[in-house]
């Protein structure tokens, strides 16, 4: 195998006609300017080649299952292994995927509640044991020797199927005796007694007539699997003393025998929120429900009825229910023009959730609206209005009480769910087991144990198994992707990461790069586009792209050993410190005026009061999860676009939760808030720099008002892209005719 991966002549993008060599085994960080082509050469060239190579591998069937990449534009590629990409950002928009299921800890967790997991009586809180065709063998012997005794089965009657008809089944099966009312009958006796089989409150079937002596053990214990089998998992002994007949009653099932309670029998589906079997079934496993919140069905209280104070009601589609509302607040003698906050408790709540003839309140309104939702524009209407709240029957465990009462140490799967990771490793090391069940648990708790120390390895300590995994910053769902590379524990492999280093703290850098050397040292390439000087001087080989951006970019400005790259005419002199980045030698006076928010409490913020100046640059800094995206984004950001909007910030998110806090001050001098986040801006293909700057819409107004378009008269829509009338109509404005390939790249024509 070769030593280096070998590009020649790659031409992506801005990329000029480049050769590079990229060791194998190794760690090489390609850095440059933004726009240089650090990206095109690691993602759009060297990953998509490796990753097509190997698509291209597999069967045809395969391949229409997996994502086609498109072939770079490159002369040639040698030494290349099957590439996985790591990208800076968090691709995971399902509310369902957790923290434990994106690393499978939790399906561990899973097989370990499903093998050892001790089930318990929500009633009673006895311990239900199944029994066992050994278990019941060695209680039958433990009997008085030489006791007689007959095993049975419970044979379940209907009263539509005729007693003669129950016999002669019996008799087909080859049973010949039964026991009614503690008495051994034989068949041939039933029609003599005038006994009706159908009409027996309970029928025992004969399996064998046995007695308790240690030589028959064979004999019982075939005895007891054939009653068990015929029983449906219940199996009767009837032991025959001198007092009378007393029976021992033994079933396969999880079943309590103080109140007859009766547990599902625990598996790992019992145990997943993603399965029918184990979901809650109040909240079909998301562990919260959404509930319309009158925050946002009244999201301007100090609104009156007149004035649209009921928000969904102020849509022209429904102004036959404004005029409906104004005649009910005339009948009933409800203030109409008085603001909401000022209306009394009772007239507040008999216009949320009035149910009576004539006039139904917003709340039942909405819910009735619920029987279309099958139109997208139904939903995406009543989602404006309701918030997610934690579902009061698993209170956010997603699971139901039947998989909750199944623990180990006294413990649920939930519980430990709930655990961070440093205490989860805790728990694993100091749980304490019986020597059966260590033995049982000894690969599944290795297994899980590697993964979450990886993720340990990678700073992530403080988050939880069921933390979703959509909420997490794009660093933390990379390294959660690198921990499970290493817990994959591939060899060969082409690891190609973009800047893993943002958004980590000084503190948690050196765990990033430790990881990234193990990876190189289980014989992995990994190949990284950085900037960071840290994470450069930690790498083995370097390739520095410029000297410029766009097209005075693409050309390879270094390229060699780190040890070598004070050679390097940019790059090269941040590294020996003969260049560094200027400080200001004084700051800028801070502005009298500041914004103060209190009581910031949201995921792991302890009641924060942060106070920023206006007019300033401020930072907001810390270890990785101590909270910074958090504040910023989910209660900072979302606080002042209520405020300056006037408008609930969950109505714009579509119920999506909304950090908590006390007080927000300060802002009235603000026109405006914006969040600038690492997102992609376009939405579409048709999205271009020029397109999202609006700045198109002046080029179009100019084109339209030159001679020749005045004379033509085109209208500035003529000259779009994205409208009828102006844009190509064979393409439909997107410039290329796509061919579909199926089991290849689809095609691009222009």
């Amino acid at each position: 195998m070769k030593d280096a991966i070998i590009v020649r002549g790659a031409r992506q993008h801005n990329l000029k006609n480049l050769n590079v060599r990229i060791p194998r085994r190794a760690v090489t960080v390609i850095t440059g300017p933004s726009g240089s082509g650090k990206s095109s050469l690691a993602f759009d060239t060297v990953y998509a080649e490796g990753q097509r190579r190997y698509v291209e591998s597999l069967s045809s069937y395969a391949r229409q299952f997996l994502e086609r990449m498109e072939k770079p534009d490159v002369d040639s590629i040698e030494g290349i292994s099957p590439a996985v990409a790591i990208e800076q950002r968090n691709p995971t928009k399902s509310s369902r995927s957790t923290v434990g299921t994106a690393t499978e800890i939790y399906d561990y967790l899973r097989l370990l509640w499903a093998r050892i997991g001790r089930t318990s009586c929500p009633l009673c809180g006895r311990e239900l044991v199944p029994d066992t065709t050994e278990s019941v063998t060695d209680g039958l012997l433990r009997e008085t020797p030489g006791t007689r005794f007959v095993v049975t089965f419970p044979l379940r009657t209907s009263a539509r199927v005729r007693g003669k008809v129950i016999e002669e089944n019996l008799r087909a099966q080859g049973f010949l005796r039964i026991v009614v009312d503690g008495d051994i009958v034989h068949l041939d006796d039933v029609a003599s007694r005038g006994l009706d089989l159908a009409t027996v409150p309970e029928l025992l079937v004969v399996v064998d007539r046995l007695t308790i002596e240690q030589a028959q053990r064979g004999r019982i214990a075939e005895s007891v699997g054939t009653a068990f089998r015929e029983g449906d998992g219940d199996c009767i002994a009837v032991l025959v003393e001198s007092t009378g007949t007393r029976l021992l009653r033994f079933t396969e099932r999880f079943e309590c025998p103080n109140d007859g309670y009766r547990a599902p029998a625990p598996s790992p589906q019992l145990f997943s929120f993603n399965n029918p079997r184990g979901a809650c079934e109040t909240c079909n496993g998301f562990g919260a429900v959404l509930t319309y919140d009158e925050s946002l069905i009244v999201p301007a209280p100090e609104r009156s009825l007149r004035d649209g104070a009921i928000d969904p009601w102020t849509k022209p589609r429904y102004d036959g229910r404004r005029r409906t509302l104004a005649e009910f607040c005339r009948k009933e003698g409800i203030p109409f023009d008085a603001p909401w906050r000022a209306l009394s408790a009772a007239h507040r709540e008999t216009l949320l959730r009035r149910t009576g003839r004539g006039f139904r309140g917003i709340i039942p309104f909405l819910t009735d609206l619920e029987e279309k939702r099958y139109k997208q524009y139904i939903r995406v209407f009543l989602r404006q209005y309701q918030t997610a709240q934690e579902c009061g029957t698993c209170h956010g465990s997603r699971l139901k009480p039947e998989a909750l009462n199944v623990r180990i140490a006294g413990r649920s799967i939930a519980e430990v769910a709930s655990l961070t990771i440093d205490r989860l490793l805790a728990w694993m090391d100091e749980v304490q087991l019986t020597p059966f069940e260590a033995e049982v648990a000894a690969h599944i708790l290795r297994e899980a144990r590697s993964r979450t120390s990886f993720l340990g390895d990678v700073g992530l300590t403080y988050l939880t198994l069921q933390r979703a995994t959509r909420t997490l910053s794009g660093g933390e769902a990379q390294r959660i992707t690198l921990a499970n590379s290493l817990g994959a524990s591939l060899v060969d492999t082409l690891y190609v990461l973009d800047e893993p280093s943002i958004g980590l703290h000084a503190r948690d850098l050196h765990r990033l790069l430790s990881l990234l050397m193990r990876l190189r040292e289980t014989g992995n390439t990994v190949l990284m586009v950085e900037h960071d000087l840290d994470a450069i001087r930690a790498s083995d080989h370097m390739i520095e792209l410029g000297p410029g951006s766009g097209e005075r970019g693409g050309y390879i400005v270094f390229e060699g050993p780190v040890a070598d790259a004070a050679k390097s005419p940019l790059t090269g002199q941040y590294l020996t410190g003969a260049m560094t980045l200027p400080v200001p030698t004084k700051r800028r006076p801070v502005n009298r005026q500041r914004l103060t928010l209190t009581g910031a409490r949201e995921h792991n913020l302890q009641d924060v009061d942060i106070v920023i100046p206006l007019g300033t640059l401020t930072v907001v800094t810390g270890v990785s999860g101590s909270g910074k995206s958090t504040l910023v984004h989910d209660v900072l950001h979302r606080a002042l676009e209520s405020a300056l909007t006037g408008e609930h910030s969950a109505k714009r998110h579509l119920g999506e939760r909304v950090g908590t806090f006390r007080e927000l001050r300060g802002h009235e001098g603000l026109d405006a808030v914006v969040l600038i986040d690492q997102a992609p801006i376009g939405r579409t293909p048709r999205s271009n720099p020029v397109t999202y700057i609006t700045a198109y819409d002046e080029i179009r107004r100019i084109f339209s008002q030159l001679p020749a378009a005045r004379s033509k008269r085109l209208a500035p829509f003529h000259f779009s892209f994205n409208v009828k009338g102006g844009r190509c109509d064979k393409c439909e404005g997107a410039g290329y005719l796509e061919v579909e390939m199926v089991f290849m790249a689809d095609v691009f024509v222009p």
